[in-house]
């Protein structure tokens, strides 16, 4: 039985997993869970299949991501917890959710909604598919090819976080490039249920971000989470938590007391 990788941190009594976006990883939400684990929460940052540190796999879909967590929530002994998901985390956690209500405390959905979004990341992966490993040896040289695909500095730094020394002198990616470029669609499925989620549930929204829309998502939002609040983040776009952590963080921390 393959258990996802996480970084836990904290010792408080109250759970909070948090699923990471595409191409991201657990870490990228580091600072976010020692602040919350000051504030006696364990926070389990956990790399869904075929990103971070977790297992590679050729199964890459929303059906399979919800079963991931099931096992690490039951290889961790972890009853009920409560669920923060961003992007494409936030839908393996809405799918979760549906699924398994009764293990889900409260629920934060970060920047996504549970329609069907059109495939979108061809040029990012494109160009991190043509990263050749045997001519490129340092972030340096892997910064400079990305820029050929991905012209937003930002963009390229969240990218190369990915990138890892495999051995003395070669560098590697920890993406599992080949089936992510394959799974457009499955990352874009809309999220289907009979089910309806009756736990506390907060979707938050960049300002500027093209991924959420208040008005004409709050139908099929309230649909499969009746008791949801849609909050807005001010001057922020799909990467609120980043953009905005202080903000984001006392919106999530308000709500969760």
């Amino acid at each position: 039985m393959k258990i996802l990788n996480a970084n836990i941190v904290g010792s408080g009594d109250i759970h909070l997993i948090i699923l990471h976006g595409f191409l991201g990883m657990g870490d990228n939400w580091k600072t976010h869970a020692k602040n919350l684990a000051k504030k006696g929460y364990t926070v389990h940052l956990l790399d869904q299949r075929n990103h971070g540190r977790s297992f590679w796999s050729k199964v890459f879909d929303y059906e399979a991501m919800t079963e991931d967590l099931q096992r690490y929530l039951y290889h961790h002994g972890l009853d009920q917890v409560i669920l923060l998901g961003h992007s494409m985390g936030g839908k393996t956690a809405m799918g979760f959710a549906l699924k398994h209500g009764d293990r889900i405390q409260k629920l934060i959905i970060a920047d996504i909604a549970p329609k069907y979004y059109a495939p979108h990341h061809h040029q990012i992966l494109a160009g991190l598919s043509s990263l050749n490993f045997e001519e490129i040896n340092s972030r340096k040289a892997a910064n400079e090819h990305l820029e050929n695909y991905v012209s937003d500095a930002e963009t390229r730094q969240f990218l190369l976080k990915n990138l890892h020394w495999v051995s003395d002198g070669q560098l590697g990616l920890r993406l599992n490039i080949p089936v992510l470029k394959n799974s457009a669609e499955a990352i874009g499925a809309a999220i289907v249920s009979q089910n309806a989620f009756s736990q506390p549930t907060l979707f938050l929204h960049g300002e500027f971000s093209n991924y959420f829309n208040p008005s004409s998502d709050r139908k099929s939002i309230l649909q499969y989470f009746p008791r949801a609040e849609i909050l807005e983040i001010k001057g922020a776009g799909h990467w609120l938590h980043a953009e905005q952590p202080k903000t984001f963080f006392d919106m999530l921390t308000n709500w969760l007391i």
